[in-house]
């Protein structure tokens, strides 16, 4: 038997804005320990006026209570505030997390490239 020793990818929080929107990718871990980092960047990008924020749970290997907090946070505040918060669904790992708290009936899903379209969550399906 061979075991696999390699550490994890470090993480790390990518941003590619387009426009009036901006889509935020975690890598790795989204937990107590890198929940700030995200929470930062949103944090920064509403203030510099972007109107649509999207993050990108693609690459995110694991999500924990913070990481919900975060998620639900964020569409509270941009409810209130008219900005467009949602997020790319990620691997069956973290959307099961999402499933279980019950968060897939609140968060809006944007396309897989982030851009455009956006799915209701009150109107159907569920990623």
């Amino acid at each position: 038997m061979v075991l696999d020793r390699s550490e994890p990818e470090p993480f790390r929080v990518d941003v590619v804005p387009n426009r009036d929107e901006v889509r935020v990718c975690p890598v790795g871990e989204l937990d107590l320990a890198t929940v700030p980092s995200v929470d930062a960047q949103l944090a920064e990008l509403w203030s510099l006026g972007f109107k649509r924020l999207v993050v990108d749970l693609r690459n995110v290997c694991f999500l924990d209570s913070t990481g919900i907090r975060m998620l639900l946070a964020w569409h509270t505040l941009s409810s209130a505030d008219g900005v467009l918060f949602s997020i790319i669904p990620g691997p069956p790992v973290v959307q099961r997390v999402l499933e279980i708290t019950g968060l897939t009936r609140y968060l809006r899903c944007a396309s897989a490239d982030g851009f455009g379209s956006h799915r209701d969550p009150a109107v159907g399906e569920h990623p």
